[in-house]
């Protein structure tokens, strides 16, 4: 089994080490001075307070890795349709995409039964270049939980969790997420494969929707923005719009709005995502993670007028900061 990590960053890059530590057949795409050490001196996995080296196969060149059996894109969500045209050297019939990827998919109205199936999501997918690119029939959704950071080229330490959710677009468990899982568990991971991804990757969109943005307007770290009365109010109706709006879609929500937010103040001084994009000028996932809920509450009927108002903030914000 054939296993490229596309983007061994962080989160990639954790799961590429644990792979190829497992002795599993596993290739990094990458860049820049990461890149340049992992081919000098290997991956280094800083985990437990233990630190471990192992050689892997690592490029920026995608042909150069060949045909894959599974493509595990590790991207930030608005990188993806950069990468499709560069990524088809590891594409052969039977390879499957495993997009490990934040927010609203690009594929989630692949075989999703109902009067949507088949629709395209503009905001995540312009033009269609995932779609048309890659394929929803290759795809097996996959929700990414643990939190890594690359500490200095080469060298990606784990903080926390080792969850990767799967998850077929019908529903089925199919045979080619199960192999996947068994190479993940393998390795030391936790790979489960849900009969309903898209409730699972609700349930993270509830909190990427609001406490990613809030979090960049703000400053304010998990804690301080999910006990405030007033940015726990905004998060709060956002998460009621969202839920609508899944709900529309018939997702299934495991627990209550106010638990989610709960959850999120337990995680503690926590700068998200988006707020640590912001503060070192890099893009930030505002079209997964909030315009394209906006999207699909059109779609469906559902008005959102509070993800409506932090999304034109925090594009606002983008733009000024030069973060676009």
């Amino acid at each position: 089994m054939k296993i490229c990590i596309y983007g061994a960053g962080a989160i990639g890059g954790y799961m590429g080490a644990k792979l190829a530590l497992a002795g599993a057949e596993v290739s990094l795409v990458a860049r820049g001075p990461h890149l340049e050490a992992m081919r000098a001196g290997g991956l280094t996995l800083e985990e437990a307070g233990e630190r471990v080296t192992v050689p892997v196969a690592a490029s920026d060149d995608p042909a150069a890795l060949g045909p894959q059996d599974y493509v595990v894109i590790t991207l930030k969500a608005h990188s993806v349709p950069g990468v499709v045209g560069p990524m088809q050297p590891l594409l052969a019939p039977g390879t499957t995409v495993v997009m490990g990827v934040n927010g609203v998919p690009w594929w989630y109205f692949h075989k999703l039964e109902g009067p949507y199936e088949g629709r395209r999501l503009e905001t995540v997918d312009p033009h269609g270049v995932q779609w048309d690119g890659i394929g929803p029939e290759r795809v097996v959704g996959c929700v990414v939980y643990p939190a890594a950071e690359v500490v200095e080229p080469g060298v990606v330490r784990h903080i926390e969790g080792n969850r990767f959710s799967l998850g077929e677009p019908s529903g089925e468990k199919s045979a080619r997420a199960e192999a996947l899982a068994a190479a993940l568990s393998a390795a030391g991971l936790r790979a489960p494969v849900r009969p309903a991804i898209r409730d699972e990757i609700w349930v993270k969109l509830w909190g990427n929707l609001s406490f990613n943005p809030i979090s960049a307007l703000t400053h304010a770290t998990l804690d301080v923005l999910c006990t405030d009365p007033g940015t726990r109010a905004v998060a709060r109706a956002m998460m009621v719009e969202a839920q609508a709006i899944g709900e529309a879609l018939g997702v299934k929500f495991p627990l209550s709005v106010d638990r989610r937010i709960e959850g999120g103040a337990k995680v503690g001084p926590h700068k998200t995502s988006m707020l640590q994009d912001l503060e070192r000028g890099r893009p930030m996932e505002i079209a997964a993670l909030v315009t394209a809920v906006a999207e699909m509450g059109r779609l469906v009927g559902v008005p959102t007028p509070t993800i409506d108002t932090v999304e034109a903030l925090i594009r606002l914000r983008a733009r000024c900061a030069g973060a676009v």
